[in-house]
């Protein structure tokens, strides 16, 4: 048994010390058990690391994390990530996207060796992307969506397979439609896989807003909206309307203390997006609703906002 309030430790595998948090994950005791227990290997969702480099921010001189600490940022489904707030753990961090379904993990980002002579920038936005198949999955691929209207997108839908992704589901027969007929598990992620096969998210198939006959990925606007200095969370969701069929609306959570308009944020988000895509108006809130896993609940978001009136 593990004593109570004390680090679990294990040997897995290799041999390693493995270090168990436990259920309390606030900011200062992740950081309190890295330092403590010299960890060079850690791993959580976004969220948790979001929360970490603000509790860094806030007191600089408190922990001295070990040499040589390598982050994984383990992406959910269709969770994306701003690359801006983890510039301050640019060389140390990594993402992965796991689910359930692939135990757990089925990508990870490493730079290939002919990435090392990139610049900084370049490699870490590299590695903020969810990466390329892990050795346990056998492939991965995206499946292009045909999509109305008179731009088309790269992006397609992940499908993955190996000998760690499940082939189908406990006593389940009716979601066999998750699976293709060559037996590749759809995960109902939007990608990108560029040349040298790193997966980039861009969203969720049922999270995308389709806004007069175009694609908005919910996804990239939320990253652009977290790397603005005020804003320690955001969401994106569609809402209805009589013209366009669905338009963006933000749900934006400000840092403690600071100070920052809708329209400062359009401004802002202006800067890379079209006209088009940037929301119709912004909605700010004391706390976004999340899953027991730290992903953000959109459909109780969708629920809560459905009626929402853009002027």
């Amino acid at each position: 048994m593990r004593p109570r309030g004390a680090a679990a430790t294990r040997r897995v595998m290799n041999g390693t010390a493995f270090v168990m948090p436990g259920p309390n994950l606030q900011p200062e005791r992740v950081l309190d058990l890295l330092c403590a227990q010299r960890v060079t290997l850690t791993g959580a969702v976004p969220t948790v690391w979001l929360g970490v480099l603000d509790a860094l921010e806030q007191q600089p001189e408190r922990w001295s994390l070990p040499e040589g600490l390598r982050v994984v940022m383990r992406r959910l489904r269709g969770a994306g990530i701003a690359v801006s707030p983890l510039r301050p753990v640019r060389r140390a961090g990594h993402s992965a996207l796991g689910m359930t379904e692939t135990t757990p993990m089925a990508t990870a980002s490493t730079l290939k060796p002919h990435m090392t002579s990139w610049s900084d920038d370049a490699q870490h936005e590299q590695r903020a992307k969810a990466g390329r198949a892990v050795a346990v999955h056998r492939d991965s691929r995206d499946r292009r969506r045909r999509r109305s209207g008179p731009r088309r997108t790269d992006a397609g839908e992940l499908q993955v397979r190996g000998p760690w992704v499940a082939t189908s589901y406990y006593n389940q027969p009716d979601a066999a439609d998750r699976w293709t007929g060559d037996g590749w598990f759809q995960t109902g992620d939007v990608v990108t896989i560029d040349p040298d096969g790193y997966v980039k998210i861009t969203d969720r198939t049922k999270d995308l807003i389709k806004s007069g006959g175009e694609w908005i990925s919910s996804v990239d606007v939320e990253n652009a909206l977290v790397a603005h200095p005020a804003v320690a969370e955001a969401a994106v969701i569609a809402v209805p309307d009589p013209k366009w069929q669905e338009r963006p609306l933000a749900i934006v959570v400000r840092k403690p203390g600071a100070a920052v308009s809708g329209e400062e944020l359009r401004v802002f988000l202006g800067r890379t997006f079209a006209k088009w895509q940037l929301p119709d108006d912004f909605v700010f809130v004391s706390e976004i609703p999340h899953t027991s896993t730290g992903k953000i609940l959109k459909s109780a978001l969708r629920e809560e906002y459905q009626a929402w009136a853009i002027a």
